[in-house]
């Protein structure tokens, strides 16, 4: 009997609807809320959306179709798939899903830090101090470096109770499959998402102070434009939002059925993640100013990106406003399905491997995942030492991880391998928008050198000084010991012998078969 017979039947997503929404909840995550608001704000407001927007037509939407080509054609999460472009690119799928596995494990703490502050918005518990109370009571964060341990066992249950509780819910999603699991838990959490952040930017919109915070945020800074850094932060925020280099869509596209139209699904996406983050800026402005309002300073002087965003100056302008614990609870709430539904896509791209590599049943696959990096999450995040850890980890595994894996795949997809010809005819063959030319331009040349430009800057900028005043023995170690563990593991996995089964050949055959009864055999 050949390998293709012995294939069993890959796991579909029922329909378009089902497909867009789980890549739309995988793209929309927590960064696009405390992430977007602050580097629009930091680089050239309103006169970002111009260099924001050339990045998103010339790098989002051109590697999520790369992503969506080589997942689609080649029917397989991140290693099959490049696997069957070159045997040893396998490795770089691995290496995919290890950014998956280093992400997950920390991820999955922010969503629980999200979880438990939407308990606590109905009592507004943070008090007069929020930043006392989520550092102090909420984290009891530890001091790092010197003579202080660089990793505690000090466990802190505030923590603990609900990231057990998200690994729980998790690998029950896994489990169910890709239809009764990862769909059906975005087509309730999207739209409740869309409704929920929809009613607080509405109410954020009719604050006192909310014109202000829109003025801080779109007043245009036409000089901006003229600064390389600028521009490198517009392609950087488009990259990190839509999920793309690090084998997610890859491994969704593969769960699609051959005949299926995937340029036109993919603009729904991109759009729809930046229109999120369109929202997100309103939302999150408008309640800037009105917190700036209130404490009778500037925008500018409040926390607006990152950790402190979220989770020290929102819970200060919820204590501030009238019906602040609704407003708390939309808000949080809406973080937590937004990380939720990331984290599902994440841990399936490593689901997806290990069944295909192993031969593993998605039961037994997602068990093992969900027992080795859910442990490895509660040991290392939700203890005093854990932000620490969570803050370096995510440092380097997106600024050169991720960017490092994009580049890799344009350099071997585009160049070394010449297989961008066969993926824009695949996407021509099933699609209703065509690609023309200039993909290959964007994938083959723009998105590699800007890239490129990004994360030489980094590593150039961290052997320089080290990040966020951390000890720089801490630094190595969790750093870019976390750079050398993608390698590192990437190489392990790939060292394991194959033992799924081979997938059906590449449909539609690649020169075009003109022979009907030849492209009728091939499609089997």
């Amino acid at each position: 009997m050949s390998a293709d017979n012995q294939t069993a039947p890959r796991e579909q997503f029922t329909g378009q609807v089902g497909f867009i929404l789980s890549a739309i909840g995988s793209a929309v995550g927590l960064g696009n809320i405390w992430r977007f608001p602050g580097v629009a704000y930091e680089n050239g407001g309103g006169a970002f959306l111009v260099p924001y927007l050339i990045a998103l037509l010339t790098a989002g939407i051109p590697i999520l179709f790369l992503d969506y080509a080589i997942g689609h054609r080649f029917r397989g999460g991140a290693p099959q798939a490049f696997r069957r472009i070159k045997g040893w690119l396998e490795s770089l799928g691995w290496f995919q899903v290890m950014i998956c596995i280093v992400i997950a494990v920390y991820y999955a703490a922010v969503v629980a830090w999200a979880a438990s502050f939407f308990v606590y918005s109905f009592g507004l518990d943070w008090g007069d101090d929020p930043q006392a109370f989520f550092f102090g009571e909420h984290l009891q964060l530890a001091d790092v470096g010197g003579a202080d341990p660089w990793l505690t066992f000090d466990f802190v249950a505030a923590v603990l109770i609900p990231l057990v509780l998200v690994w729980v819910v998790v690998i029950a999603v896994l489990a169910a499959g890709v239809v009764k699991g990862v769909q059906r838990a975005n087509i309730v959490f999207i739209p409740l998402l869309l409704v929920a952040f929809g009613a607080l930017v509405v109410r954020a919109l009719t604050l006192d102070g909310a014109a202000e915070g829109l003025n801080a945020l779109f007043t245009p800074q036409w000089d901006a434009l003229g600064d390389p850094d600028v521009w490198i932060a517009a392609y950087g925020q488009i990259f990190f939002s839509l999920s793309v280099a690090f084998g997610i869509m890859i491994t969704y596209a593969s769960y699609r059925r051959r005949r299926s139209n995937m340029t036109g699904p993919g603009l729904v996406v991109a759009f729809s993640n930046s229109g999120f983050e369109m929202l997100a800026g309103l939302g999150v402005f408008s309640a800037l100013g009105f917190l700036a309002l209130e404490q009778g300073v500037g925008v500018g002087e409040l926390g607006i990106a990152g950790v402190g965003l979220a989770f020290v100056t929102f819970p200060a302008i919820v204590s501030e406003m009238p019906a602040g614990a609704l407003f708390g609870a939309l808000f949080f709430g809406s973080l937590v399905m937004a990380g939720f539904t990331s984290l599902v896509s994440i841990l399936q791209v490593v689901s997806a491997a290990l069944q295909e590599k192993f031969a593993l049943s998605r039961t037994a696959a997602v068990l093992w995942l969900g027992g080795v990096l859910g442990t490895v999450s509660v040991v290392g995040f939700s203890t005093t030492t854990g932000l620490i850890l969570l803050d370096t980890v995510d440092y380097w595994v997106n600024n050169m991880g991720i960017v490092a894996s994009a580049i890799l795949m344009c350099v071997f997809v585009v160049w070394v391998y010449r297989r961008a010809p066969e993926l824009r005819y695949h996407l021509n063959a099933v699609s209703t928008t065509q690609l023309g030319a200039w993909w290959y331009a964007c994938v083959g040349a723009i998105i590699p050198v800007m890239l490129g430009i990004m994360l030489v800057q980094t590593i150039l900028i961290r052997i320089d000084e080290p990040y966020g005043d951390y000890d720089e023995t801490y630094l190595l170690y969790a750093g870019w010991g976390t750079v050398a563990l993608l390698v590192v593991g990437a190489i392990v996995f790939w060292a394991f012998r194959w033992r799924g089964p081979d997938l059906p050949r590449a449909w539609p055959p690649y020169p075009p078969v003109e022979d009907p009864a030849v492209r009728k055999e091939a499609s089997r």
